[in-house]
């Protein structure tokens, strides 16, 4: 058999982890996470990291790998999961991707577009503008400076709209200009695995986990992050919104509600993203993860 990454996506909450374990321990192979936090060996709770218990069933790379203070993007992924999938075929054929970062997947299957380097005080120039006038400022700069991004890209997130803004004030040219969607040609064949549910069963789980994740000890978890919250890989659902709780900018209900409803905002533009690649094959996620390797099975014939 040749060499095959089988990439489960999907939104958060659907159930990728449980499925993606059921997946690798039939294969007996090891699991890339292609998720955008769970790298950061600071966040846990909040970041729904697999228990220490399914880490050590399987293998897991890119989990607890990074700290917040390190620059991690779609490049440093890229990188560090094409080599650890090299490691990974030297002992199996099938290698296990899992993740709800759109685009960390799409750079692992097909490559990353070209951008410069943009010069460090450029980028900790924005940043601080950033911080000190908030998301809507930053908005606007973009809505101004890069107006075919601002019609088309995450204007929520605010990493991409500083991404964006850096990358038009160093080239002149927008961020959209350097997307061409040239894809690479691979080592190896990916098979994408999506997971969905009907849009009342996926809110309702993320209701339900977020009061588990507060159950589970998350606002010590936050409390202790305080000094950093300025960092980006803070700039994170769960964490800004009890930073702000601490700061007593919000009651803690407040902050609780907060974090479901951006979650479920998180959660529909992962799979806006995710529903606009063909090539996903969707599996239903009610069923037991068992019942979904069976179906894979038979995707894989």
């Amino acid at each position: 058999m040749k060499k095959t990454c089988i990439v489960i996506v999907g939104p958060t909450a659907v159930g990728k982890t449980a499925f993606a374990l059921q997946v690798a321990q039939h294969f007996n192979t090891q699991i890339i996470s292609a998720d955008s936090r769970q790298c950061f060996k600071e966040l846990s709770i909040g970041v729904a990291k697999p228990s220490l218990q399914e880490l050590e069933s399987v293998p897991h790379y890119f989990i607890n790998s990074h700290s917040i203070a390190d620059e991690v993007n779609a490049g440093v992924f890229e990188k560090y999961a094409l080599q650890k999938a090299d490691e990974i075929f030297a002992n199996n054929n099938i290698a296990v991707v899992v993740g709800g970062t759109g685009l960390y997947v799409k750079t692992f299957c097909q490559g990353i577009d070209n951008i410069p380097s943009i010069p460090l005080e450029i980028r900790n120039k924005l940043t601080n503008d950033y911080l000190q006038n908030g998301l809507s400022w930053l908005q606007q700069e973009v809505e101004k400076l890069d107006p075919q991004y601002y019609a088309k890209g995450e204007i929520q997130n605010p990493q991409r709209l500083l991404r964006a803004l850096e990358v038009v004030e160093f080239t002149g040219l927008s961020i959209i200009e350097f997307q061409q969607q040239k894809k690479v040609d691979r080592n190896f064949s990916s098979i994408k695995i999506g997971l969905q549910l009907p849009r009342e069963d996926l809110y309702s789980r993320i209701n339900n986990r977020v009061d588990e994740m507060i159950n589970e000890g998350l606002l010590k978890e936050v409390e202790k992050l305080l000094p950093y919250k300025d960092l980006n890989a803070l700039q994170t659902v769960g964490y800004t919104e009890l930073f702000n709780y601490f700061e007593n900018k919000i009651s803690l209900d407040r902050a609780i509600e907060l974090i479901k409803q951006n979650t479920r905002h998180y959660a529909k533009r992962q799979l806006t993203w995710f529903k606009k690649d063909e090539e996903i094959k969707w599996l239903n996620a009610t069923e037991h993860p068992k019942a979904q390797l069976l179906e894979l099975l038979n995707i894989l014939g």
